[in-house]
C-alpha cells in the first residue's frame, strides 16, 4: 500500500511516521519550496494528550527530541482582568495524572523540524497540488502545479486551511468569518520585559478577560537550560542552533464591530498602535509590552473557523487536521486535534495494510469518529470568539462579564469546582 500525504505540517508529518515505522510505503508533498520556509506563526501549545498522540505516532527518539526543543514547560493558566486583577488560575502541577505528559509549547519551524527528521528521502518541497484523479483500478494519481504527478493507493490532504484537497473532495465544505479580528507579537525576554510580569504570568500562561469580550494572551517561552545543558549539545549538536531565543508573546482579539480599524493589511507599526489603542484602559505593564514589540513581529491574524460538516461517503481520499476542521485559538486545540486525527488515521490505515479490516471501512472509522470529537472541539473553540456572541454588545456584554468573573472567583476559592473546571478545559484539548 502506498499512501500519498498533501503537506508536511505537524499532522501530516506525524502520520507520515506512523506509517513508515510500520513498513507502509508512504511519500509526502508540501508546497514549501524549503524546510525552513517561515510559514508563519511562532509558538505551538501542545496539550498532554497532543504530546500523547505524538509519542504514538513517532520513534522514541525523535520524542526524546521534541521534548527537549520545546520551551520550559507553563506551571500556570491564568484568567485575568484587564487591569490583570486575578479571578481563576490553575496550579498545572496539581492536575493530577492526566498531565503526566506536561503541557508544552514549541516553536512552529523547530517542531516542523524534528519531524522531518527521518523522513529526507519521503519528504518532496515545491509540490503545490493542483488537483488529484480516480483511476479505474482504485488508485489516485495527484497532479502538481509543477506538471508533475505522483500515483498510490490513498491520498491524505494534511494542507491546511487553504487545502487544495478539500476542495475538490468536499467541495460543499465551508470555512466562515466569525468576525472576530486578532493581532499579536512577539519580543525578546529581556530583564525590562519581563519585570512587567507577575511570578504567575512568567512561569504560565495567562488569558486577559476585558469589557465588550475583548481578550488577550500573554506567554512567555524560555530555552535557556535546554541551551546550557551540555547533554543536549551532546546529544543534538545541529538543534542547539535551532533553539528560539526566550520571548514573550502576545495577541489581542475582539469584535470587528467594536475595533478602531480593521487589522486587516495594516502595517506593524500601525498594528502596534492598534493594538495600543484597544488597551488605552488597561493595565500599563500590558500596553508597554505592546509599546515595546518591535513592528515587524507584529501580524494580523484571521479567525475563520470550519462550519461542521455531515458525514460523507468515505473513499480512498480523506484529510486530517485544518484541511478538515479549521478552529479558532480559542481552546487551543488545532494542533493538538490534528495530532489526534494523525494517530488515529494513522492506526486504521496500518490495519488495513495488515488485511485487518478493509481499506475503505478502515477509513471510514477513522472520519466517524474524527468527526465526532473535532465538530465538538470546533465548537467550543468558537463559542467566545464569535462577534455574534452577546458578550460583545456594550450594556448585556458588561453584565456577562461582571457575571463570569464573579463566577471564576467562586470556582478559584472551592477546590472541587477548580478541579472540574481544569477537567472540563483539559476535555476540550483531548483529554478523556
Amino acid at each position: 500500500m502506498k499512501v500519498l500525504i498533501i503537506g508536511a505540517g505537524t499532522g501530516g508529518l506525524a502520520l507520515a511516521h506512523l506509517l513508515k515505522q510500520a513498513g507502509v510505503c508512504i511519500a509526502v508533498y508540501e508546497r514549501d519550496i524549503a524546510p525552513n520556509a517561515d510559514t508563519g506563526g511562532y509558538r505551538v501549545g501542545i496539550s498532554p494528550a497532543g504530546s500523547r498522540a505524538l509519542k504514538a505516532c513517532i520513534p522514541g527518539h525523535l520524542y526524546d527530541l521534541y521534548v527537549a526543543t520545546c520551551a520550559r514547560s507553563p506551571r500556570y493558566f491564568n484568567m485575568l482582568t484587564e487591569k490583570l486583577g486575578e479571578v481563576l488560575s490553575f496550579d498545572i502541577d496539581d492536575a493530577g495524572p492526566n498531565a503526566i505528559d506536561g503541557e508544552r509549547n514549541v516553536i512552529r519551524k523547530t517542531l516542523r523540524r524534528v519531524l522531518l527528521r527521518g523522513l529526507e528521502d519521503d519528504v518532496f518541497f515545491g509540490k503545490a497540488l493542483q488537483s488529484y484523479t480516480n483511476n479505474a483500478d482504485g488508485s489516485v494519481t495527484a497532479c502538481f502545479q509543477d506538471g508533475s504527478l505522483a500515483t498510490g493507493d490513498i491520498l491524505v490532504g494534511a494542507d491546511g486551511t487553504s487545502s487544495a484537497v478539500r476542495k475538490q473532495r468536499l467541495p460543499e465544505a465551508r470555512l466562515e468569518d466569525t468576525g472576530i479580528v486578532s493581532l499579536g507579537g512577539k519580543m525578546p525576554m529581556t530583564v525590562e520585559a519581563k519585570a512587567l510580569l507577575s511570578d504567575k504570568m512568567f512561569r504560565g500562561m495567562s488569558l486577559i478577560m476585558a469589557p465588550m469580550d475583548f481578550g488577550a494572551i500573554i506567554h512567555s517561552l524560555e530555552f535557556v537550560d535546554t541551551r546550557n545543558d551540555p547533554g543536549f549539545a551532546a546529544r543534538w549538536p545541529e538543534f542547539v542552533e535551532a533553539l528560539d531565543e526566550d520571548s514573550i508573546g502576545w495577541g489581542i482579539w475582539g469584535a470587528r464591530q467594536n475595533c478602531p480599524r480593521d487589522p486587516t493589511g495594516l502595517s506593524g507599526e500601525q498594528l502596534r498602535e492598534l493594538g495600543l489603542e484597544i488597551t488605552r484602559d488597561w493595565h500599563p505593564h500590558l500596553r508597554a509590552l505592546i509599546r515595546m514589540t518591535e513592528p515587524s513581529t507584529i501580524h494580523d491574524v484571521k479567525m475563520r473557523t470550519s462550519v461542521p460538516l455531515t458525514p460523507w461517503t468515505s473513499s480512498n481520499v480523506t484529510l486530517l487536521g485544518d484541511a478538515v476542521h479549521t478552529m479558532t485559538p480559542g481552546r487551543g486545540a488545532g494542533a493538538n486535534t490534528a495530532l489526534r486525527d494523525a494517530a488515529l488515521l494513522g492506526h486504521m490505515l496500518v490495519e488495513a495494510d495488515r488485511g485487518q479490516k478493509p481499506l475503505v471501512e478502515a477509513i471510514h472509522a477513522y472520519e466517524a469518529e474524527m468527526l465526532r470529537y473535532s465538530t465538538e472541539a470546533g465548537l467550543e473553540s468558537k463559542k467566545h470568539m464569535d462577534a455574534s456572541h452577546p458578550a460583545h454588545r456594550p450594556i448585556v456584554g458588561t453584565v456577562q462579564l461582571a457575571a463570569m468573573r464573579g463566577v471564576m472567583r467562586i470556582i478559584n476559592a472551592t477546590p472541587v469546582l477548580k478541579r472540574r473546571a481544569f477537567r472540563q478545559m483539559m476535555r476540550v484539548r483531548g483529554e478523556n
